[in-house]
């Protein structure tokens, strides 16, 4: 798929405001059959516009009470070094978001544990076993003022 027309576009708002739209409903609200309704989604699935469906779980009520922005820098910037500790960060089920950012760290990371035993623990037993990290800046979310996968759709179709 090159790119991506204006009922591309409805059918991802839609799906995104509601990902458990049948495609009954979908191909009723974007005006097609559901034939071609069908083969529009898949096909922006294949082609990766659609990454997966997940429902969004309310961390709180299931027990994660920690939410915290970790800062991590490196001593001496190694593709060894980040591989490592790519690989490690994409084993552990505490990490929820990992980038590689400019500035005075190298990775941002949104990490998640159940009080701050089990944060220290995460600290101690991941980050702190890994060479080569110089520093570890913790800041712990006092309050979610927003959060949200929803990303704002182009006004136009625009080649992907």
């Amino acid at each position: 798929m090159s790119g991506i027309d204006e009922v591309d576009l409805a059918i991802l708002k839609a799906l995104q405001e509601d990902g458990r739209l049948s495609n009954a409903k979908l191909s009723e609200q974007m005006h097609l059959s559901e034939t071609p309704c069908w083969r529009r989604v898949r096909q922006l699935e294949s082609s990766g516009y659609i990454e997966d469906y997940q429902a969004n779980l309310n961390l709180d009520k299931l027990g994660w009470k920690i939410h915290a922005f970790v800062l991590v820098r490196f001593e001496s910037h190694t593709a060894n070094a980040f591989g490592l500790f790519e690989e490690v960060i994409q084993n552990s089920s505490h990490v929820l978001l990992c980038h590689r950012i400019t500035g005075e760290a190298d990775y941002l990371l949104q990490v998640i544990a159940v009080d701050l035993d089990d944060y220290r623990n995460f600290v101690d037993s991941v980050l702190r076993k890994l060479t080569g990290i110089a520093t570890v800046q913790t800041n712990i979310s006092l309050q979610k003022i927003k959060s949200t996968h929803r990303i704002p759709m182009p006004l136009k179709a625009q080649v992907g």
